[in-house]
């Protein structure tokens, strides 16, 4: 069991969240500029929606008493609603209200002190659901064998999205608004967002590049301190060492990634 010896960065979510490390993705970019400062955890889980999540989340953040012996959860990045924004036909689908009130719970599972996982430390960031190209979907969902039912709408998408943005608000959360900014790079239309998205709904390299500008863009704005520009390694880079050689122990002793603390 490795030890505690930096915080961490938790990401929640579903199968876009699930493949953040593959194909340069918005997670691998994450431990790379975070590297020594602060782990990122991937919790992704492909194919879960918000209300199967739930219980998931319960098992995966530590409770008060437990967080006295874990990394601190800095960051929470909570991307949710691809699945849920399935038509009723499909079992992944969560009417819009249920999944705007399951995005407050698990705000509230974080954020308020009456919850036994309560974490004043940790900050709480939203992302939305990308844009779906349908008719890339549509092409995937037919070469399955045997076919596949359409079930998502490119409208609906759109409205569990903004719903996304509308709970962070009211809620005094950070949002990711990635339908707009992948909507926004393909130039506002539907077909040519098939450069950003690999099979009409999952990121590809260069969707992914996008909102992990975004995400970046916002941490700045919004959590300027643990920005990975205003950290600093928890562990003195060796040039450090060599000033010094004969106090290595000394110098090599772990210290917060936050200057200040």
């Amino acid at each position: 069991m490795a030890a505690y010896v930096q915080d961490a960065i938790m990401l929640l979510g579903d199968s876009i969240t699930q493949g953040g490390y593959e194909n340069n993705g918005f997670a691998a970019k994450l431990a790379h500029v975070y590297n020594r400062k602060m782990d990122v955890i991937n919790r992704g889980f492909s194919g879960y929606n918000t209300e199967w999540a739930l219980p998931i989340f319960e098992q995966c953040f530590a409770t008060q008493h437990e967080q006295q012996h874990l990394p601190k959860v800095r960051l929470l990045i909570i991307w949710f609603g691809a699945n849920d924004s399935c038509l009723p036909t499909r079992e992944q689908h969560v009417p819009l209200p249920q999944y705007k009130a399951n995005l407050r719970k698990m705000i509230w599972m974080v954020r308020s002190p009456e919850s036994p996982r309560y974490s004043p430390d940790t900050r709480v960031i939203l992302i939305n659901s990308p844009p779906l190209n349908a008719e890339q979907w549509a092409g995937r969902q037919a070469a399955q064998e045997p076919p596949r039912p359409m079930e998502r709408d490119s409208a609906v998408t759109r409205t569990y999205a903004e719903a996304a943005v509308e709970v962070g608000a009211q809620e005094g959360v950070a949002v990711v608004d990635a339908w707009t900014a992948l909507y926004d790079a393909a130039g506002r239309e539907e077909k040519a967002l098939k450069k950003f998205l690999r099979d009409g709904l999952h990121l590809n390299e260069a969707g992914y590049a996008i909102v992990y500008d975004e995400l970046v863009k916002t941490i700045e704005e919004k959590h300027p301190e643990y920005h990975y520009d205003n950290l600093q390694f928890v562990f003195v880079p060796f040039d450090k060492i060599c000033e010094d050689l004969k106090n290595y122990k000394e110098l090599t002793k772990k210290r917060s990634a936050f200057p200040d603390a």
